[in-house]
């Protein structure tokens, strides 16, 4: 078994740039290793005992191990990494003809592989691949509602902030082949985060439900939140790192307000060591509670968005409050000291309304924290 991580580099560490060097030397160690260890597994969840589950391919999750993969091959020019993510949207494509249930997240599952594949080696299949996906979220579009419907089956009116972070397949396919419709969509359901799921204070709701054929509004749904009121710190992070995408495609500043309006919201509600506890309303106060990393490094990653959109000091504030982030992840939520753990953070929180998934490992939160550390070491092949 391959030895430990050496964690003294960073443990005593009093920023992440001084750090970042040495995590990024044991991140390709880890990304490695999890190369062999998962093979052509789907991963989603890592429970206690740190092996990753294999789920089917049209899973909300697929796409983020590949786009861990593609981000290492960029970054560090090494062929394996793009040889082990080749195959991916391939086989997603094939499961598209089959009996599937994609839905409002194609999104993730292929812009970290067809998308980003074709933006590194020109390849031709990767962009048709790409624009079908835009093609089949764009037709989720309700009229009525200006929403893009979440789920399949009977929740036809159903429309959830996930959805923030989707939006990008639009944008990118828009500018691809400059058709505007697919922008009017993505910014119609933009303008409905801002107006209905972003609240005044920069909490946010995570399912709505409107009448489908008249767009009215009907209700707030806890979902994966403690309540219908409650603030499911991972639906911040969605909308954060989603409408700060929104900014950069649009140039809209009403985008950028509202990821700020979130994103402060989000760094007032942190505990002290900057991990967000997966409800910010579970409870009072919050100590008992699971902490939920995989909304940290998301947040962590839009965080550095609104940092590049705002230079100056402002800017400064966002990248400082990610960075501090991504240093509390890498020393208290790193498997750094388990190499048979295959996945890179623990402390995740799924669905504890639920019962599911509490205190695991989970692959998005594993890409999003790559996704954070690789945009510090200047990567710019923006997906999402």
């Amino acid at each position: 078994m391959t030895t430990k991580v050496d964690t003294s580099k960073w443990d005593q560490a009093a920023s992440l740039q001084e750090a970042l060097p040495a995590i990024w030397e044991a991140l390709q160690g880890k990304v490695d290793r999890m190369i062999g260890q998962l093979g052509n597994k789907s991963p989603h969840v890592a429970k206690a005992d740190g092996i990753y589950d294999d789920m089917r391919l049209d899973w909300w999750t697929a796409g983020f191990w590949p786009g861990i993969l593609w981000i290492m091959h960029e970054m560090t020019g090494k062929d394996h990494y793009k040889e082990a993510a080749w195959g991916w949207d391939e086989k997603f494509e094939q499961k598209t003809i089959q009996d599937n249930n994609f839905h409002h997240d194609v999104g993730f599952q292929f812009l970290p592989t067809s998308v980003i594949k074709y933006k590194l080696t020109g390849d031709k299949d990767g962009k048709r691949r790409g624009l079908a996906a835009a093609n089949f979220l764009a037709g989720r579009f309700n009229i009525a509602g200006s929403f893009l419907r979440a789920w399949n089956q009977e929740k036809i009116g159903w429309s959830i902030v996930d959805s923030s972070m989707n939006l990008s397949i639009l944008f990118w396919a828009a500018q691809e082949i400059n058709d505007p419709r697919f922008e009017l969509i993505a910014r119609a359901h933009a303008d409905t985060v801002v107006d209905k799921f972003i609240r005044e204070d920069g909490s946010v709701n995570h399912i709505l439900s409107f009448n489908p054929r008249t767009g009215e509004l009907i209700e707030s749904l806890g979902g994966q939140g403690a309540g219908p009121h409650s603030s499911w710190s991972r639906g911040a992070a969605w909308a954060l790192h989603g409408m700060a995408n929104t900014y950069r495609y649009t140039g809209d500043t009403r985008y950028l307000r509202a990821a700020q309006r979130v994103a402060h919201y989000f760094l007032s509600c942190l505990p002290e060591d900057y991990v967000a506890h997966w409800d910010f309303r579970a409870a009072d106060p919050l100590d008992g509670e699971p902490r939920d990393t995989s909304a940290a490094s998301c947040a962590a990653s839009g965080l550095l968005e609104l940092a590049d959109a705002l230079p100056g000091i402002e800017g400064a504030m966002y990248r400082r409050a990610a960075e501090r982030m991504l240093l509390a992840l890498t020393k208290h939520y790193g498997t750094w000291d388990n190499p048979a753990h295959e996945g890179i953070l623990i402390g995740g929180t799924g669905n504890k309304p639920a019962g599911q998934n509490v205190d695991v490992s989970l692959i998005y939160g594993d890409y999003y924290y790559v996704e954070a550390l690789a945009k510090l070491l200047g990567w710019k092949s923006r997906i999402f």
